[in-house]
């Protein structure tokens, strides 16, 4: 009896340990120029605008905080005065009522009472889902270009897409900024999906 009250009591503790943290799972595809080594570390940088970027003001400057600290990670420290790079990135925000396998539920205000064939598969609404108006779901999308200041060469590019339930961008951006840094300066080719743990 004392066993299994032990053993149950270690399985609850390991479920709160894992509870303090969750996931963010990016597909990511990166590149970098034919030059061995492709960009040589540590290297300074500085931020690259484009026009409509220079208009988002200070929510700009806060993106650009949260990549600056991973870049940090991988040797490339921001350095205005003398850099050697530069870094532009492009970051899109995609917010849905629900997720794609949600949908569809309903037609004109109605559940639909017969499964309906999507991309998805076949979806076919469910009575508990009834109630549910606003379940949001979001695709983030971040591009991101490292560029030789010397001769104006792109030597580094990667992409980096994510969506899931998760609402907090300041949790979530960092981790999509170091997935798509995974392998720099010379990452494997090919698209993969890396795994990054954040606190709940």
């Amino acid at each position: 009896m004392k066993t299994t009250a032990a053993g149950i009591l270690s399985v609850v503790l390991l479920l709160g340990g894992c509870s303090g943290m969750r996931i963010v799972d990016s597909d990511v595809s990166a590149f970098a120029s034919g030059a061995t080594p492709a960009v040589s570390v540590p290297a300074s940088f500085r931020f690259e605008r484009l026009p409509s970027q220079q208009a988002q003001g200070p929510q700009r400057s806060e993106l650009e905080a949260l990549a600056e600290a991973e870049l940090a990670k991988v040797g490339v420290q921001r350095n205005d005065a003398a850099p050697q790079y530069s870094v532009q990135f492009d970051l899109r925000i995609f917010r849905d009522p629900q997720a794609p396998w949600d949908d569809p539920r309903y037609v004109g205000g109605y559940v639909r009472p017969f499964p309906v064939l999507t991309r998805y598969g076949l979806v076919m609404h469910h009575s508990a889902l009834s109630l549910q108006f606003d379940y949001p779901y979001y695709r983030r999308e971040l591009n991101l270009l490292l560029r030789r200041l010397a001769d104006g060469q792109v030597v580094f590019e990667s992409r980096a897409k994510h969506d899931g339930r998760w609402p907090d961008d300041e949790v979530v951006l960092p981790a999509m900024f170091q997935a798509a840094l995974q392998g720099f300066p010379n990452p494997p080719k090919g698209w993969r999906r890396i795994v990054i743990e954040v606190p709940r």
